[in-house]
């Protein structure tokens, strides 16, 4: 599946709090660095890892399910592998019914994982990277 510019330009200019799944303190870890970046570009990140919640990363504490992030998550942004995903996407849903965007990094995908979003009324970006999308696009 492809995404047109125009989507991705209004899923960046729509959401505002992303939950970064897989969020990383290593900052050479791609969950790291993409999400200290969203963060400057004014979005509000938070991380969610099992083996560090209670910490503190990127002006938030670290919460260790969807099921603990607070209320207004507008983006889920998925760091795992694509075996993962549907777990991701039953669990964002029970969460949050009104989810905007389900975003999955660069390599990973599930399709049908995807479809059962997209069925709930999901935005789905498969495959692609929000801070590259955000540097060309917006700048």
């Amino acid at each position: 599946m492809t995404h047109s510019d125009d989507l991705l330009r209004d899923v960046l200019g729509r959401v505002k709090t992303i939950a970064c799944i897989g969020a990383s303190p290593n900052p050479a870890r791609p969950s790291h660095y993409v999400s200290q970046y969203l963060r400057q570009k004014g979005y509000r990140v938070i991380p969610v890892n099992p083996g560090h919640g209670g910490k503190h990363l990127f002006g938030e504490v670290v919460v260790p399910d969807i099921a603990s992030l607070p209320d207004g998550v507008d983006m889920i942004d998925v760091f795992r592998r694509s075996d993962a995903v549907a777990e991701v996407v039953g669990a964002a849903i029970e969460r949050f019914p009104d989810l905007d965007v389900l975003w999955t990094q660069i390599g990973v995908r599930d399709d049908a994982a995807a479809a059962r979003a997209e069925a709930a009324g999901v935005t789905v970006i498969q495959d692609r990277c929000p801070k590259i999308e955000y540097a060309r696009l917006i700048g």
